[in-house]
């Protein structure tokens, strides 16, 4: 195996919860986190704690002030205004949010909803609720022969009647890429919203939602090294100042008597209830960590990790890959009779961490005619000595079965 300088090497020893010669190549599913971001979530927590937005005393001021410059590095991170930020649980809230108010109040019966073969399920299960309640019909764009969203097809599919176009901008198991532009315009000239799920770009590739010209943007804090339980919606002005309030209660009013109650403008307006502070905080250090090391270095260490690890996986003749070459972090496969689930229990004992399953994407399990795949995730802190790890536990598990 050829040796792959790692200009981010140094950066492991950032993570405590990898310490020691643990082989961390689930990110995907979830980042480690560094200390930086750690330390910011416990002095919120603690030395810095108090409520946000009702306290007139300092502690609480300065509380807000933090809370709200989490909210303004979100949104300079991906290219946004400020008050375009909503902050949501996570990128699945996000979703069922747009879903649940402006696809309420905008699409009916007749209307058509596209997504694609690859999304996971958190990009289809939303709107098929929303078409049980309001009759809107879904179709899938299929996929190119090494996994791509086929938007030559999707050109071909798209009518008037289709109102929203929804589609992942990086397959959280193929890690194949969405040319956004491109499917933004095809969507727009028909006169649909498009949105699209960043949760496998935002942490490895530099984002602007103008430059994508997309509607919605919606991404998870923890795959971005930051802490679960928070994520963001982006969308342009116009249509969060049009979209109706999703749930009721404190924060999120202008007025409130027993009679009516008149509503707070955007983003207050969707994060009823004491908001996640402390998240909050942790996902703008996050943002901070992440925009010092800079994507295009980060994109780079993950394309080239990416690439040693396909070359090492395509030289046994009993693997199949799965996804283009180019893949954006992400390497599924399957080892020729073994269960996803018996190869990842092998690895575990050799100290190897990845994903087996169907990865929330069942629809594209059948696509590709498995039951699940084993995917490797790669992050900053991963360097070629993962890779090897990696081929060594395939190798054992191939002796063990053969």
């Amino acid at each position: 195996m050829t040796t792959l300088a790692s200009p981010l090497a140094a950066l492991r020893a950032d993570f405590p919860g990898l310490a020691g010669t643990w082989h961390y190549l689930d990110t995907a599913a979830t980042a480690q986190k560094p200390q930086a971001v750690i330390d910011a979530a416990s002095n919120a927590m603690g030395r810095d704690y108090a409520t946000v937005h009702r306290g007139v005393y300092a502690r609480s001021a300065n509380m807000t002030v933090a809370f709200e410059a989490a909210r303004r590095k979100v949104a300079r991170f991906i290219g946004a205004a400020e008050g375009e930020i909503v902050f949501t649980r996570g990128a699945t809230e996000a979703i069922n949010l747009v879903a649940q108010t402006w696809g309420l109040a905008n699409l009916k019966a007749g209307d058509r909803i596209l997504l694609s073969t690859l999304e996971h399920h958190s990009n289809i299960v939303p709107w098929q609720l929303l078409r049980a309640r309001t009759g809107v019909e879904i179709d899938v764009c299929p996929l190119t022969p090494d996994g791509r969203i086929d938007l030559d097809i999707a050109a071909r599919m798209l009518t008037r009647e289709h109102k929203l176009v929804a589609l992942a901008h990086v397959s959280n198991v193929l890690g194949s890429t969405l040319d956004v532009k491109r499917a933004a315009d095809l969507a727009h000239g028909v006169g649909a919203k498009i949105l699209i799920d960043g949760c496998q770009a935002v942490p490895r590739l530099a984002v602007d939602v103008a430059a994508l010209d997309c509607d919605f943007y919606v991404f998870s804090a923890h795959k971005l090294y930051g802490p679960t339980g928070i994520g963001a919606l982006w969308a342009r002005a116009e249509i969060l100042d049009a979209m109706p309030p999703w749930q009721g209660g404190g924060a999120m009013i202008d007025r409130v008597t027993f009679a009516e109650t008149t509503f707070a403008p955007p983003p207050a307006r969707f994060e009823a209830g004491t908001p996640a502070i402390v998240e909050a905080i942790a996902l703008g250090a996050a943002v901070d960590y992440v925009s010092a090391i800079g994507l295009d270095t980060i994109h780079a260490h993950e394309t080239a990790l990416v690439a040693q690890c396909r070359d090492a996986l395509r030289a046994m003749n009993s693997v199949t890959l799965f996804g283009p070459e180019d893949s954006a972090g992400i390497v599924s496969f399957a080892l020729e009779g073994v269960h996803p689930h018996d190869l990842g229990t092998i690895l575990d004992e050799e100290g190897v961490a990845i994903r087996a399953g169907h990865h929330c994407a069942q629809p594209l399990m059948d696509h590709l005619g498995v039951p699940a795949t084993a995917r490797a995730s790669f992050g900053i802190y991963n360097d070629e000595d993962d890779v090897a790890a990696l081929v060594r536990g395939i190798e054992r598990t191939k002796r063990i079965f053969s």
